[in-house]
């Protein structure tokens, strides 16, 4: 994928740098320093469990002083605590499934008063970590199981919401100030057996030996009345806006009993690998890979509203005090990526 996004940046014209993060942080700043890209095209994604390492680094860039591809640091972060996207999007009037509830033991369960079905996830994990075919609970006894299942071998707290039975769509986002709702894909379960529920599970994203990855597949663009797709559109381009997003994202709605939308997640910087996900949507739309990466650059360039550009890592100058000296202005080479392999969904 790194080097497929490579490859499409140099086809616009651009001299590219891939640059790997390991262990040594401070390894990775001398390089980019020496580099002094005009962006930084940042497909830098945590691969343990539990990590949130990604708005770290995010930050960390822009405090060096290099514009960012994707979404800024605090909206990264937000989007890995599931809960709290929720109880925001709820607070900006956004719809969010019923019950979303955080549970940071199992006897919390008795302290709500609960309508199944419920889905429970994990409430700080992408790429569906820790969903399964045990993920939709009928009765209490079920939901402790898995708030058990979650706070043992993932290490956080449950998140718990109503298991909404409409229709699931993935809209995908491109643009700065001007954003862009791409033509919708809709994920279609219809394929799968009664005992397998229909949620994009980490099987069904990521195991393709599995009967979840084999009998779910996405539609796209959906066949959706043009009203409710201008709705669903509508609400994926609130959440993402309400979290912070900017550049590109994936929202994921799902239609409730009275196929009315609501947010299950806001994806800042989902998986951009060419042919599928939001890369398959731009299509759509006839938008090639190398230009879904241009305007992804722009967006980068344009800024992020409200944003100060003010290094504070900045090599110590020849002054003899030890004070930090500007850094030169970058050349005009094009844009450097920085990259490491992601953990996310195929899909």
């Amino acid at each position: 994928m790194i080097r497929r996004i490579a490859r499409g940046v140099r086809k616009l014209g651009h001299q590219v740098t891939v640059l790997p993060l390991a262990d040594d942080l401070f390894s990775f700043q001398r390089k980019l320093r020496r580099l002094r890209p005009d962006v930084v095209f940042n497909q830098y994604d945590d691969v343990v469990h539990g990590a949130l390492y990604e708005m770290r680094l995010a930050a960390l860039v822009r405090m060096m002083g290099y514009p960012l591809t994707g979404s800024p640091a605090l909206a990264l972060g937000l989007c890995r605590y599931k809960f709290t996207t929720a109880c925001l999007l709820a607070g900006a009037g956004i719809p969010i499934p019923p019950d979303t509830e955080l549970l940071n033991t199992v006897s919390s369960v008795d302290h709500h008063a609960w309508h199944f079905p419920l889905i429970v996830q994990a409430s700080q994990e992408h790429a569906a970590i820790g969903t399964d075919r045990n993920s939709v609970v009928h009765n209490k006894t079920q939901l402790r199981n898995k708030v058990r299942d979650i706070i043992k071998n993932l290490n956080q707290p449950a998140l718990a919401q109503h298991f909404l039975p409409g229709r699931e769509f993935n809209v995908g986002l491109v643009g700065g100030s001007r954003l862009r709702v791409l033509p919708l894909a809709e994920v279609d379960y219809t394929a799968l057996p009664p005992e397998i529920p229909p949620i994009m599970s980490y099987a069904a994203k990521n195991l393709e030996n599995t009967e979840e990855y084999k009998k779910t597949k996405v539609i796209c663009p959906a066949e959706v009345d043009p009203e409710l797709a201008r709705e669903i559109g509508s609400v994926a381009s609130r959440a993402f806006r309400a979290v912070g997003g900017w550049g590109y994202g994936r929202v994921d709605v799902r239609l409730d009993e009275e196929l009315k939308p609501h947010v299950l997640d806001v994806n800042c910087n989902p998986c951009l690998d060419e042919g599928i996900g939001l890369a398959r949507s731009a299509e759509k739309a006839g938008m090639d890979f190398p230009r879904l990466l241009h305007h992804i650059l722009r967006a980068a360039l344009e800024g992020v509203p409200h944003d100060i550009n003010l290094p504070l890592f900045q090599p110590l100058g020849g002054n003899g005090l030890g004070l930090p000296s500007p850094l030169p202005p970058p050349p005009t080479h094009g844009a450097a990526t920085t990259a490491s392999l992601r953990s996310g969904s195929t899909r």
